[in-house]
């Protein structure tokens, strides 16, 4: 068992709607069929890490309805503390709407619901959790100024922490990004946060520098099938992805930041930690939805 994690961040229902293709504007098209699935990328990445062996604790909000309580049995079911998840009375628990095509790319429609309520004076009623954890894991599915002030809180506290930037942020302010220790955006979301056109690889290395030269530490750029993308002050490294055949990368993103902060953790190195990310998502792109599709450890360690 490693060091104590804590993930501050959104719980959602995930309805899955499966198709050929994804519709144009105006169009009109028939599914084949319509799945509901626990999911938001804070209870995603929660779920990623204890089902991986990792010391998991979290902190978000869902509604005091069927779908908050089936949330919250998914979750006991990884082994995740979820003795601080509140329940919201008089407001439904977040959902997102997945569009998956037959090539398993996605797209996503995010209602935040009781997401709404994982704010400031939630995150300061439970203090002493962030300060008896060692890394504070944080998406951007609750309010801004919430993660804001508990990334300002935690390095406060002299805590590891990982921001996953998704969905994309049109802004962070700079004295927040100098506290992050690893951020992990995927290469639409580098390029947008650093204000850069373009996705070509010289791109995505030139939307890494720019978000290091305003001081976050280790820039992470998921890639898809060709890896992940090592930006820090000492080196630029591509660690390329297990080759497999995608079915859903729903949770792809989400399986790897769980993976990744649970092998820093357990005292891997920082390219360690990123590889055990890469083998861990390359299983959960080959099956359907989200927490669904997370590996068990013993899966990701057939890999080696």
């Amino acid at each position: 068992m490693g060091k104590k994690i804590l993930v501050i961040g959104s719980l959602n229902m995930d309805m899955v709607i499966k198709m050929e293709k994804m519709p144009l504007s105006g169009e009109t098209i028939l599914c084949d069929n319509i799945n509901h699935m626990p999911g938001g990328k804070g209870a995603n990445q929660a779920y990623a890490i204890g089902k991986l062996g990792g010391d998991v604790s979290m902190l978000g909000c869902v509604g005091n309805d069927q779908l908050g309580t089936k949330l919250l049995e998914n979750l006991s079911l990884a082994g995740i503390d979820i003795s601080r998840i509140s329940r919201i009375e008089k407001m439904s628990t977040g959902m997102a709407v997945i569009y998956v095509d037959a090539e398993g790319n996605n797209s996503i429609v995010v209602v935040p619901g009781t997401n709404s309520k994982c704010d400031i004076d939630y995150l300061k009623e439970n203090d002493d959790l962030i300060k008896e954890s060692d890394y504070i894991v944080f998406q951007m599915e609750i309010p801004h100024d919430a993660i804001f002030y508990a990334i300002a809180r935690a390095k406060e506290l002299g805590k590891t922490v990982i921001l996953n930037p998704a969905p994309a942020p049109e802004y962070i302010p700079d004295q927040i990004l100098a506290q992050i220790d690893y951020i992990t955006p995927n290469e639409i979301e580098a390029v947008k946060m650093a204000g850069i056109e373009g996705s070509s690889m010289d791109d995505i290395k030139k939307a890494a520098e720019c978000l290091l030269k305003k001081g976050v530490k280790n820039i992470l750029v998921t890639i898809g099938s060709r890896g992940t993308m090592l930006v820090n002050g000492e080196q630029c490294k591509i660690f390329p992805a297990r080759k497999v055949e995608a079915v859903d990368t729903t949770a792809a993103g989400d399986c790897f930041n769980g993976a990744f902060v649970t092998g820093l953790a357990e005292k891997m190195s920082l390219e360690e930690a990123i590889t055990f990310g890469n083998l861990s998502s390359s299983i959960a792109v080959t099956r359907k939805g989200a927490q669904s599709s997370i590996p068990e450890r013993c899966e990701v360690e057939a890999l080696y």
